[in-house]
């Protein structure tokens, strides 16, 4: 499933170990990363009919897996992550082309779509290792905020990177009305970029107008500081674990994703 010469982190033998097991499940992040851009997806290989049925499946064996976990906090905390994601999508379908659109409104659905699994994650992790809640709601946060900063650097490079590299067309969440910091940002200086946007493209070269007002504007550069903004509040968070390899790993993750926009 990762390609040849390519291996998924071991998972921790020890699940006394918070920080452990949460670089584990943060370690799978960065291998999604790396491996995701330039593939072929299961319904472009087997076509849409596979791929929900192979969606359908997953989703059943990992309701299994949560059902064993036989851990009432954490099933609730997952089941609450599902509830997400439909959310996440229900809000984003909503507002598409809406350039009146709130910074808070795009963290908001960024959360429900990204942030809240990793949250979730995270502390379920300190959960099982028995941790006290300071320190579990402190996990939250981690993971939170962790989650908010990857999906701004991921909107940025839907900015800054080539079709190649992205394994997708650049700006394809613009040109399908999905306006992310970078856009949001660069309508507050730009108003060519709102008619552009509410005309829906309609122009031959008006995505490609539209790209270059967003870099023009200061919406990369915006961007680049939310994304440092959630990811100073991340590392803040782990302030509730002791010095030590396991932390510095966590510190390393959050760094990690900021390395992909420098």
């Amino acid at each position: 499933m990762l390609g040849t010469g390519t291996t998924a982190p071991t998972i921790p033998s020890n699940d006394s170990d918070c920080s452990s097991f949460v670089i584990w499940e943060t370690a799978n992040l960065e291998l999604y990363v790396n491996l995701i851009a330039g593939r072929e997806t299961v319904h472009q290989l087997y076509g849409t009919r596979v791929a929900i049925l192979a969606g359908d499946f997953m989703f059943a064996q990992s309701s299994w897996y949560l059902a064993n976990l036989e851990n009432l906090e954490v099933i609730k905390l997952i089941s609450q992550v599902i509830k997400d994601f439909a959310s996440g999508e229900i809000k984003q379908a909503s507002s598409l082309f809406d350039c009146d659109v709130k910074l808070e409104d795009y963290l908001l659905k960024s959360y429900y779509k990204t942030a809240s699994l990793i949250a979730a994650s995270t502390k379920g992790a300190a959960i099982f290792s028995g941790a006290d809640r300071s320190v579990t709601e402190q996990m939250y946060e981690y993971g939170k905020n962790l989650g908010l900063s990857f999906q701004v650097v991921d909107d940025i490079l839907d900015f800054t990177q080539s079709a190649e590299q992205l394994g997708k067309p650049a700006g394809s969440d613009l040109a399908k009305g999905n306006l992310t910091a970078p856009v949001i940002f660069a309508l507050e200086k730009e108003p060519k970029l709102r008619e552009i946007i509410e005309s829906e493209f309609c122009e031959t070269g008006s995505l490609d107008e539209a790209i270059e007002l967003v870099k023009q504007c200061g919406g990369i550069e915006r961007a680049q500081e939310l994304a440092k903004e959630k990811a100073d509040i991340a590392i803040k968070s782990l302030q509730c674990l002791p010095q030590s390899d396991f932390r510095l790993g966590l510190e390393d993750m959050v760094m990690f994703n900021l390395e992909r926009i420098d």
